[in-house]
C-alpha cells in the first residue's frame, strides 16, 4: 500500500506532486527531498518543464514538491510554508523568459500572462530567478539553491538584456543560486540529487555536465578541453569582444562532445560545462512517458490557463532544431541535434489524449520545435560529431543530413487510424524548405513530395502557418533563412494542392520587421512582394532581441559574430516604426506615411506597386476577389 492510499488521499489528489504542507502530509511526508519554486502555475504536462524535473526526480526515487508562482511581495509565507528541503532548492522563471512574458518589442507592459491561472497578469516578478533565491537564500542560508529554465539558461554567460540596454555579467553572479543548470536539465538535475543525497557538497561538485557555476580558480588555461572567453570587463570596454564570445558560445552548444567554457566577470571565475551528448530514443521516451497527469493541478479548479489550453490535445514528437535561425534560441537551450521519441512511446501519449474527458478527436498538434524534422540526423554520425555548423540548412541544405520524411508520414498515418482520432492536425512550425529539399535520392525525393501532399490535404485546420520571415535575400541571409523564391515555390505547391482537392485553406506567413541588417527599403519592397502575392499580413513582429541569439548580438555589438564586420540595425522607436509601417500598406491610415517615406527614398515605381492599379500576381486566371473567397 502507498503512502497516498494509507493517508487518505484520493485518487484524484494523488496523482499531482504536492503544492501545500498539507498535500504533504496527507503523503506521510515530514519533508520533501526538493522543493522547485516555479514562476509559471503547475501544469502536469510534459510541455512545463518544472513537472518535467519534478517528474524525473521522482522517478530516481525522490520526493518533490512545487511551489509554483509563489508571492515574493508579502510575507514571504509561501516560501517557508514547505519548510527547507533535505536535499536543495530548485528555481525555474517559468516556460517563458520572464520579460518576454512581461513586455513588447518596444518594452511595454503586457497585460495578461498566458502561464497563469486566467491569465492574470502580475503573480510573477521580473528576473524571478534572482529574486525567488535571493528570498530562499535569506530564509535557508545553508540550503543549496540550483536554478535552471530559459531565463538561467540563455543568460548563462556575459549577455545584453534589451530590457535593461545593457550588457550583463553572467546570470549566476545576480542571482544568490550555488549553481545553474542549463538546456533541457533532466539528467543532470538527477545527477546533482544523488551526488548531494552521496554527502557531496553542493561546492565540490564541479564535473557534471551542462552546469555552470562561480570556480574557485581559472582552471589550467591552455589546456586541450578549456576555452577562455573574452572577460565581461574587456566586452564592456570593446564590443567586438563580446561578438567574438557568442560565436564561441554557440558552436559549443552545437558540438555532439564540447569544452569547458570559462569567463572572468567582476573578479570571479564562471565555469560552464559542456552539454550532454544528445538524448537517446530510450532517454527521450523514459522523459516523456513519466506519469503526467497532462492536467493542471487541482488548485487551479475553475479557471483556465491559455498556455495549457493552447498543448492540452497536443503531442510533441521531438527535441532540439537544426535550422540554427538568427533569432531563435532553440537550439542554445535544446541543442541543434535532434532527440526523438520512438513511434511506440507517441502512440501511447496520443491514447492518453483520446482518453481525455473533453477530447472531441482532434489532435491539435503532431510536432516539436520544427515539426517536420523529427527522426532526422546526419548520415554518417561521426562528421556530426566534429562539426560546429550552426544551421544544417543555411546556406544549403547539408549533403550529410537525413532528409527522408517518410516516418512521419508512417506516424501521421498510424496516429490517424487510432479509435478515436478524427483528425491530426500539424500546428507546429512547419521548415517547407526542408521538404521541399531536392536530395537527389529518388526514394526520399518521392517520399518528401508525398509528405507536403498529406500535410496539406489532411493536417491543416484551414490555416497553414508558416515563417519565410523576409522577402530580402541580404536579410534573409542574416536571418540564416531560405531565399523568398523557396516560399513563392511552395505556395504554388500550396494553391496548386488547394485547386485540385478542392481545399479552401489559407497560408499565413510570419514575418519580421527590423532584424539586424534590414533597412526601411527592404521593407517597402517586401509590402510590394507580399502584396503581388495578395497577402495582406497579420503574423508579424518587429524584432525584440533575446538573450543568446545571434541576431541579438549583431543587435548590441554592432557587428557579426561570424565576421566581425559592422551591420546596420534600426535601434530607435522611429527607426523601428518606419519599419513596422509597411506591413500594414492596405491600411488607409498607413497610406500617408508609406507615401511620404518611399518619395523620400525616391522610389515612385514602389509608390505604384502598392496604390496603383496594376494587376495581381498572384494566381494566374484568377481574380483578387476569387484568391479573397477562396481564403474565406
Amino acid at each position: 500500500m502507498t503512502d497516498a492510499h494509507r493517508n487518505g488521499l484520493s485518487k484524484y489528489e494523488r496523482r499531482w506532486l504536492p503544492t501545500s504542507r498539507d498535500e504533504m502530509n496527507r503523503l506521510g511526508w515530514d519533508q520533501a527531498d526538493v522543493i522547485i519554486f516555479s514562476g509559471d502555475a503547475y501544469v502536469d504536462h510534459p510541455s512545463f518543464g518544472a513537472a518535467v524535473i519534478g517528474r524525473s526526480l521522482e522517478a530516481a526515487g525522490y520526493r518533490v514538491a512545487i511551489v509554483p508562482q509563489p508571492n515574493w511581495r508579502d510575507d514571504l509565507r509561501d516560501f517557508r510554508k514547505l519548510g527547507r528541503p533535505r536535499l536543495f532548492f530548485g528555481i525555474s522563471a517559468g516556460a517563458m523568459d520572464s520579460m518576454v512574458n512581461h513586455y513588447t518589442a518596444n518594452r511595454r507592459l503586457r497585460h495578461d500572462d498566458a502561464y497563469t491561472p486566467d491569465g492574470r497578469h502580475g503573480m510573477r516578478p521580473d528576473y524571478p530567478t534572482i529574486v525567488y533565491s535571493k528570498i530562499l537564500r535569506e530564509l535557508y542560508p545553508d540550503v543549496p539553491i540550483i536554478a535552471g529554465g530559459i531565463e538561467a539558461s540563455l543568460r548563462r554567460v556575459a549577455h545584453y538584456d534589451y530590457w535593461q540596454d545593457r550588457l550583463r555579467p553572467p546570470f549566476i553572479l545576480d542571482t544568490s543560486a550555488d549553481m545553474i543548470v542549463y538546456g533541457m536539465g533532466e539528467k543532470a538535475v538527477v545527477e546533482l540529487a544523488k551526488r548531494l543525497d552521496g554527502g557531496e557538497c553542493i561546492s565540490e561538485i564541479t564535473d557534471v555536465p551542462q552546469t555552470v557555476f562561480i570556480s574557485a580558480g581559472s582552471l589550467s588555461e591552455g589546456a586541450d578541453d578549456v576555452i577562455r572567453l573574452n572577460s565581461y570587463e574587456d566586452c564592456l570596454r570593446d564590443r567586438r569582444k563580446q561578438a567574438a564570445n557568442f560565436k564561441v558560445v554557440e558552436e559549443e552548444s552545437n558540438r555532439f562532445e564540447g569544452h569547458i567554457v570559462i569567463q572572468q566577470a567582476l573578479g570571479r571565475w564562471i565555469r560552464m560545462n559542456p552539454m550532454y551528448p544528445p538524448l537517446s530514443t530510450e532517454e527521450v521516451d523514459a522523459s516523456f512517458d513519466l506519469p503526467y497527469t497532462r492536467l493542471p493541478h487541482p488548485r487551479y479548479r475553475g479557471k483556465r490557463i491559455p498556455a495549457y489550453e493552447m498543448i492540452r490535445h497536443s503531442v510533441c514528437m521531438h527535441r532540439g532544431c537544426f535550422g540554427g535561425c538568427a533569432f531563435c534560441t532553440i537550439s542554445a537551450h535544446q541543442g541543434k541535434h535532434i532527440a526523438s521519441r520512438s513511434k511506440e512511446s507517441i502512440l501511447r501519449e496520443v491514447r492518453q489524449v483520446v482518453a481525455m474527458e473533453d477530447f472531441k478527436g482532434y489532435i491539435s498538434d503532431l510536432g516539436g520545435p520544427s515539426a517536420n524534422m523529427y527522426g532526422m540526423h546526419g548520415r554518417n554520425l561521426n562528421m556530426c560529431r566534429k562539426c560546429v555548423r550552426p544551421s544544417c540548412l543555411y546556406p544549403e541544405p547539408c549533403p550529410n543530413l537525413d532528409t527522408d520524411h517518410s516516418g512521419l508520414l508512417d506516424i501521421y498515418r498510424t496516429v490517424d487510424a487510432i479509435p478515436g482520432v478524427k483528425k491530426s492536425f500539424i500546428g507546429s512550425g512547419v521548415r517547407y524548405d526542408l521538404a521541399m529539399h531536392h536530395t537527389g535520392r529518388a526514394e526520399v525525393d518521392a517520399a518528401n513530395r508525398e509528405y507536403i501532399r498529406e500535410l496539406l490535404c489532411n493536417h491543416v485546420s484551414g490555416r497553414l502557418k508558416v515563417a519565410p520571415e523576409h522577402t530580402s535575400s541580404k536579410v534573409l541571409a542574416m536571418m540564416r533563412k531560405p531565399d523568398f523564391g523557396m516560399f513563392r515555390k511552395f505556395k504554388r505547391i500550396f494553391d496548386d494542392t488547394n485547386r485540385r482537392y478542392g481545399l479552401r485553406q489559407q497560408l499565413i506567413p510570419y514575418f519580421i520587421s527590423s532584424h539586424p541588417g534590414c533597412h526601411e527599403l527592404d521593407m517597402a519592397e517586401l509590402a510590394a512582394e507580399t502584396k503581388s502575392l495578395d497577402f495582406h499580413l497579420e503574423q508579424v513582429q518587429d524584432f525584440t532581441p533575446t538573450p543568446m541569439t545571434v541576431a541579438t548580438e549583431t543587435y548590441y555589438t554592432g557587428y557579426h559574430p561570424y565576421t566581425l564586420k559592422p551591420v546596420f540595425t534600426a535601434r530607435t522607436p522611429d527607426e523601428k516604426l518606419a519599419q513596422r509601417q509597411f506591413f500594414f500598406w492596405y491600411k488607409p491610415e498607413a497610406r500617408k506615411g508609406i507615401t511620404d517615406a518611399l518619395r523620400r527614398m525616391h522610389r515612385p515605381d514602389l509608390i505604384q506597386r502598392l496604390y496603383g492599379q496594376n494587376k495581381v500576381e498572384g494566381h494566374k486566371g484568377k481574380s483578387r476577389e476569387d484568391s479573397r473567397r477562396s481564403r474565406r
